[in-house]
C-alpha cells in the first residue's frame, strides 16, 4: 500500500517557535512509518520555508543553515506540493518536487495559527489538519472571540481592551476603568498570542504599565481580564461535523498562575485527568466545550479553558485554542488518551478529518 505523504509544518515568526518544534517532534515521533511517509517543512524565526536535512536539523537542534534548502508551495490543485530548491554558485536551483497528501501545520501563535498558514494551505487546494482561514483566524484573536461568545450566551469573565495607542493617549481614563469594572488582581495579556506568552498578573496600579509594556511587545491589541475564582479546568474537542469532547482534565499551575514556565518548565504544575467535578459539571464543561467549538466554526481539534467555581455551580469560557500544545506533556493529547483515544490512534484521526473534510468541499454540487 502506498504511504500517505504528510507535510509536517513547524516553528514559524511567533512567540511560540519552541512550543511548536516541541509538538512536531512529538508528532512525528508517533506516526506510523509503514502508513505514512513524513515530509518535514520547518518555518525559521525570520519566516523562510525550509526542507530536507534543514528541516530536520531545525526540528532537533532549533537552528539551521543559512544555506537550508527552500520549499516553495505548487499552485497546482491537481499536483499538491511543494518545490524544494537548493542555492548552487549564488543560483537557486530546483532539486526536486515533492507531491503531499494531506498538511498537518503544528504552528502555534501569529503566522500558523492565525489563519495565514490555512490561507496559504486553502490557496493550493491541499487536505490540512485543524481549522480554516476564519476559525482559526476567530480563535486567535481572544476579544473577538469573547465578544462572539458573548452573542451566543455562552458564559465569559469581565474584560476590556484596547491598543497601544488608545493606551497611551488615554492611560488615566484605562487606569481608572480597569479599577473600576475589573479591580485588582487582573490579568494583562496580549490579544493575539498563546501559551500564556506576554501574560502578567497585577496585584496593584502601580504594576499596571509595565505590564502593559510587556504585552505590548506581543500585540498591538492589550486584553485585561478580572480575576476569576475557580479551579482551572481544560477540555479537548476533536471532529468535525459532530465533534465531541473529551473527558474535563484539572490544571493546578505550579507557580502563581498557569504561565509559559508553569506550562513547559515547572515540575510542579500538575495535571489531573480526568478532572474531580460531579457528573453534572462535567457534562456541562463538555457541552459548552462543543458549543463554543462550533460557534466560531472550528473543526478537527480545539482545547477549550474553564474557570469552574464549584461551590456556586459557576463555569466560565476563558478561550478556545484551535492547535493547541502537542508536546508529550500537552493537556489536549492527555486528555484523550485518558478518555480512551491513544496519542497514535488522535493523530491518525486527525489525518483522517482533514482527507475527508477536503473531499467534501472539492465534490461537485448537485
Amino acid at each position: 500500500m502506498e504511504r500517505i505523504k504528510v507535510g509536517v509544518v513547524f516553528g514559524g515568526r511567533s512567540g511560540e517557535h519552541e512550543v511548536s518544534l516541541r509538538s512536531a517532534a512529538s508528532i512525528i515521533e508517533i506516526l506510523d512509518l509503514e502508513k505514512y511517509e513524513v515530509i518535514p517543512l520547518g518555518i525559521t524565526r525570520e519566516g523562510a520555508w525550509i526542507a530536507r536535512e534543514s528541516a530536520w536539523k531545525l526540528l532537533k537542534e532549533g537552528r539551521c543553515s543559512q544555506k537550508s534548502a527552500r520549499a516553495l508551495w505548487m499552485t497546482d490543485p491537481d499536483n499538491p506540493g511543494i518545490f524544494i530548491i537548493e542555492k548552487t554558485n549564488n543560483q537557486w536551483i530546483l532539486h526536486e518536487v515533492v507531491n503531499l497528501d494531506v498538511v498537518f501545520p503544528v504552528l502555534h501563535g501569529p503566522y500558523g495559527e492565525d489563519g495565514t498558514v490555512q490561507g496559504l494551505l486553502e490557496l493550493v487546494d491541499i487536505p490540512y489538519v485543524g481549522s480554516g482561514v476564519l476559525a482559526s483566524s476567530l480563535g486567535m484573536d481572544k476579544v473577538v472571540m469573547k465578544q462572539i461568545y458573548q452573542q451566543e450566551n455562552l458564559p465569559v469573565g469581565p474584560y476590556l481592551f484596547f491598543n497601544q495607542n488608545d493606551w497611551h493617549k488615554e492611560k488615566i481614563k484605562w487606569e481608572e476603568n480597569i479599577a473600576k469594572k475589573l479591580g485588582y488582581p487582573c490579568f494583562v495579556k496580549p490579544a493575539n498570542l498563546g501559551s500564556s506568552v506576554g501574560i502578567s498578573k497585577v496585584n496593584k496600579q502601580e504594576d499596571l504599565g509595565p505590564a502593559i509594556k510587556e504585552a505590548s511587545r506581543h500585540d498591538e491589541k492589550i486584553l485585561v481580564e478580572a480575576l476569576l475564582q475557580g479551579r482551572e479546568i481544560e477540555c479537548s474537542v476533536l471532529g468535525d461535523e459532530d465533534p465531541r469532547a473529551s473527558l474535563p482534565g484539572e490544571v493546578i499551575p505550579g507557580n502563581d498562575f498557569y504561565d509559559y514556565d508553569a506550562k513547559y518548565g515547572d515540575k510542579a504544575s500538575k495535571l489531573i485527568m480526568p478532572a474531580d467535578l460531579s457528573q453534572a459539571i462535567t457534562e456541562e464543561v463538555q457541552e459548552l466545550s462543543i458549543a463554543a467549538f462550533k460557534a466560531i466554526g472550528a473543526t478537527g481539534l480545539a482545547r477549550v479553558d474553564f474557570f469552574v467555581d464549584t461551590n456556586h455551580q459557576k463555569v466560565i469560557i476563558n478561550e478556545i485554542n484551535t492547535m493547541p500544545g502537542f508536546t508529550s506533556i500537552s493537556m489536549y493529547p492527555k486528555l484523550w488518551e485518558a478518555s480512551g483515544l491513544s496519542y497514535r490512534q488522535l493523530v491518525e484521526e486527525l489525518i483522517e478529518l482533514a482527507i475527508q473534510r477536503h473531499k467534501r468541499k472539492r465534490k461537485p454540487k448537485q
